[in-house]
């Protein structure tokens, strides 16, 4: 599995590069998001490897938090790479997290590919996934990230403790492990 990678960009348009790494050169998709984010000769991406019957393609992205938007948008069903990438060109992974908060079905169909039918089971799927972004950044919160992994091997959901974690007030690891389990009792 290829989740990331680093060279030189060989060609550049507006929905793949070409990047040379010491002698071998891959394609990669990419969205509008990172098309723009792409300013010089060298270039880091984080990529998703996904292998077909008949292609193992990379789709490749700037932000890790884009990729994680991505990967999850894919295991939905009914939106695959193609709506995946057109979702990622047109949001940041910021401002779909406002869109799902919001539950703003009109800007989700305003996506190429996206009808009411698939924004209606996206908006479901997705609920609550700004609180997803913010675990997936370990630097926004490391003691967040760690209590919220802590709790998952405990057996919870990952939806119920991003809800619960978004609401403690605790500052260190085990001090959100404590809060997070006294209102997971409750639920």
């Amino acid at each position: 599995m290829i989740v990331g990678i680093e060279g030189t960009i060989e060609h550049k348009e507006p929905t793949f590069v070409h990047i040379n790494t010491n002698g071998l050169i891959y394609e990669v998709f990419i969205s509008l998001q990172s098309y723009s984010a792409i300013t010089s000769e060298r270039v880091k991406l984080y990529t998703s490897h996904i292998i077909r019957e008949d292609a193992q393609l990379l789709y490749g992205f700037i932000d890790k938090s884009e990729k994680v938007l991505f990967e999850r948008l894919i295991k939905i069903s009914g939106v695959g790479p193609k709506v995946g990438m057109a979702i990622c060109s047109t949001f940041s992974a910021s401002q779909f997290g406002e869109v799902i908060a919001l539950g703003d079905i009109n800007r989700l169909k305003k996506v190429p590919g996206i009808g009411p039918k698939s924004a209606g089971r996206i908006l479901v799927e997705l609920n609550g996934f700004d609180a997803i972004l913010s675990e997936q950044d370990p630097a926004a919160n490391p003691a967040a990230s760690e209590a919220s992994q802590a709790l998952e091997s405990l057996g919870f959901k990952k939806e119920q403790i991003s809800k619960v974690l978004s609401g403690c007030t605790s500052t260190d690891t085990a001090g959100l492990v404590k809060e997070a389990l006294k209102k997971l009792q409750k639920l």
